[in-house]
Formats: structure tokens, sequence, C-alpha cells
């Protein structure tokens, strides 16, 4: 299995939705590690930098058109992008990492656009609210009794989770990916969740 955990960044992405996994992937409690188990890269829909909310661009590591044919996981990053038509072109990419039983994490925007691809309608999921789910569904978005109102979710392979749970959607993953033991994991989220001077008193 590869290594690779891909991020799919299309233009106004969320960048404060991905920065706990990568971080996680990349680096323990005090430095980066040496033999990480994964490594982070970048795919946008083409190799021209992509631009977060925030204003600061990335270069990425892969076009749509030069995604490699193994990886461990593909993360849609969420994002004002998913509301634009390049966002199509994203479907066939999804379809075939599901296919191939890859994972796959999607946030907030990302989430929605699931919905909207017919791509929840078997699995447990969340994302930003069930009526936003239901609007950008539509027709092709059945399993209303599918959706819990949870930060994140993970089931089938698939993990969602709505805009403000970038850390409860980094751990979902952590524990999938088997990045770590799943104790270190939520050692990591609480951390995090908690904040140094709760925890350290």
């Amino acid at each position: 299995m590869s290594k690779e955990i891909l991020y799919i960044l299309l233009p106004d992405f969320a960048s404060h939705e991905m920065v706990y996994l990568m971080e996680a992937i990349s680096s323990d409690e005090t430095q980066l590690k040496p033999n990480p188990k994964y490594i982070n890269k970048i795919v946008a829909p083409t190799m021209e930098p992509v631009t977060a909310i925030g204003g600061f661009r990335v270069i990425p590591d892969y076009s749509f058109e030069s995604i490699p044919e193994d990886y461990a996981a593909l993360i849609l990053i969420g994002g004002y992008g998913w509301l634009t038509p390049i966002s199509t072109e994203v479907i066939p990419i999804v379809r075939k990492a599901l296919d191939n039983s890859k994972i796959v994490g999607a946030i907030c925007n990302g989430a929605s656009f699931l919905a909207k691809a017919g791509f929840l309608n078997g699995v447990k999921h969340t994302g930003n609210g069930l009526e936003q789910l239901k609007l950008w569904g539509g027709e092709n978005y059945s399993n209303l009794e599918g959706y819990l109102h949870e930060q994140a979710v993970s089931d089938g392979g698939i993990v969602t989770a709505n805009g403000s749970a970038a850390l409860e959607f980094a751990k979902e993953l952590l524990l999938l990916l088997e990045n770590d033991t799943p104790e270190r994991v939520e050692m990591y989220y609480q951390f995090n969740k908690q904040g140094f001077c709760e925890l350290f008193k």
C-alpha cells in the first residue's frame, strides 16, 4: 500500500480543516517523525498554485490528471470551490477511490459534495447539518436516516465532518489509518481539544 495521503484542494479551500490531520501525519509531540507511516500530498485541478480562503497559495504535488493509482487515503478539504463547476471533475476520482476500497474523508462542503454526488447513500455520515445535505444532494441524496448530528462520523471507510470539526475529523481518520496506537491518537486529540493549561495544571 502506498504511504501517500492525498488532499484535494479546490480554489478558496479552508486550510484550517486539514491542519490537525497533516500535523499528526508528519510529526509527533516533540518533533518531525524521521520515518512517518504516511506522507502528505496535495492534489489540485492543475499544477498551478491553489489559493486558500485566507489568501496564501499552495503548490500541488499532483493535478487531477496526474493522481497516482495507489495511495492510502483521499481527503476532500472544504471551502467555496465545491460550489463551482470544477468540483464535478472530482466525482470520478472519488468513485475510483471507493471502488478500490480507499479511505475517503470529506469535511464541511466536501461532505456536502459527497451527498450531491450520491456517495453518502450507503453509510452513516454527518456534515454541515441535514438541511444543507438535503439542499446540495437533491434527488441524489436519499440516506436521510443515515445522517448523525455529530462532529465527525466514520462508517464504511468514509469519514465525514462539519466545518467546525477539524480535530474530530483528524481523530477519526488517524484511527482508521492506524497512524498510531488508539491511546496515542486519543492523547493527541485531548491535548488539542482541552489545551495545555487544562491538561497540565
